[in-house]
């Protein structure tokens, strides 16, 4: 029988997230997920009338097609997957990881190709922007390992955090939604050497509330490109091509990253120089939701945590663009509440936050406790 609380987030996702129509094809693709999950989706998608399309993969084949594939084989990979998600009105990719290093020893060149092929020509330039989409991770014992908790506890934790009231979240966060909108300069101060300034006059401010990630919690925009100096200092680890970053300082001159560390600072800096955009910053964002509270090292929940921001080199979205283009979109996230040494965010020399919490009238509906 399967377990209501997996039937009851399909539906979350079909319903609210894709809002599913009759007559609507819709791409669940499932990497590493129970079939029960992937059932309880198609059932879900044939209850509104849609015609679901459900496209299997594991990571390890997908390490030993990077290790071993070329650019014309994903090429080919990109042709079909663009035919196919071409025919769709709505996307759900549910990711789950029994192993969340698996491509940790694929070269950068290797994983290049993959990123401008399938990645760019299926998801950046039809499923981002002609679909109506969301991803979400599944819950593994891997993930239960990295946030350092029982798997029961774990799974407990995910569908708290994964079913809750995004729609009064949706509320809660329209007037941040429009001081952001008014907003000319931001001043992030924070642990250690972290102080940062940047003007994100004119680029709209977008709120996600459950429709594109599950979960969800965070108002985003960018950067003017060329406005950012000064010093940031992350203090969560992050997980990119397969590597573990932690201590990541990186330093701003006129918008371009000029000096950027980590304990892989090799790796680092490969990725930093895949093209050009890769060294400005394509996202400011500011998470809140309130049932991610500490770092589990996956990105859909880090960027989310009550009382962060992250703030990502590479590619802009198109819904709030600076202009910045890169294969990269790195999320980067700084937590600036008491556990994590603090920290403050401004707004044109007004406080919005300080060591996490918001302290504007309007904003308080934003802070943990009047969420959950």
């Amino acid at each position: 029988m399967t377990d209501p609380r997996v039937q009851k987030l399909a539906d979350v996702l079909i319903h609210y997230s894709c809002g599913l129509k009759s007559g609507e094809n819709i791409l669940i693709e499932a990497i590493d997920i129970p079939p029960d999950f992937v059932e309880a989706l198609v059932r879900s998608a044939a209850d509104v009338g849609g015609r679901p399309v459900v496209l299997l993969k594991n990571s390890r084949i997908h390490r030993a097609l990077l290790q071993n594939g070329s650019a014309e084989q994903w090429d080919l990979i990109a042709d079909v997957e663009k035919h196919q998600m071409e025919r769709m009105h709505c996307y759900i990719g549910a990711r789950g990881s029994y192993n969340v290093s698996e491509l940790s020893d694929v070269p950068a060149d290797k994983q290049k190709f993959y990123e401008q092929s399938v990645w760019k020509r299926v998801h950046h330039d039809i499923r981002v922007k002609k679909t109506r989409w969301v991803v979400l991770r599944w819950p593994t014992p891997s993930m239960a390992q990295m946030a350092e908790m029982s798997t029961e506890a774990f799974e407990d934790f995910y569908f708290n955090v994964c079913t809750l009231d995004y729609a009064k979240m949706s509320r809660a966060m329209r007037p941040l939604i429009d001081r952001m909108q008014r907003t000319d300069r931001v001043r992030l101060k924070g642990p250690r050497d972290t102080d940062l300034s940047f003007s994100i006059k004119g680029i709209p401010a977008i709120g996600c509330d459950g429709k594109l990630n599950i979960p969800d919690g965070e108002v985003f925009t960018a950067p003017v490109r060329d406005s950012v100096n000064g010093v940031i200092h992350y203090n969560c680890p992050t997980l990119y091509r397969g590597a573990t970053h932690n201590d990541i300082r990186l330093t701003f001159r006129d918008g371009k990253i000029i000096e950027a560390t980590s304990t892989a600072t090799q790796k680092l800096n490969e990725v930093l120089n895949a093209d050009e955009g890769a060294r400005y910053v394509g996202e400011f964002a500011i998470g809140f939701n309130p049932y991610c509270v500490r770092p589990m090292k996956d990105i859909l929940f880090d960027e989310k945590i009550a009382g962060s921001i992250h703030f990502t080199p590479g590619a802009c979205y198109d819904e709030a663009s600076n202009g910045n283009q890169s294969d990269i979109h790195w999320d980067m996230v700084l937590v600036q509440t008491p556990e994590y040494g603090g920290g403050e965010v401004w707004f044109d020399n007004q406080l919005i936050r300080k060591d996490g919490r918001f302290v504007v009238n309007e904003l308080l509906p934003l802070n943990p406790e009047n969420l959950m």
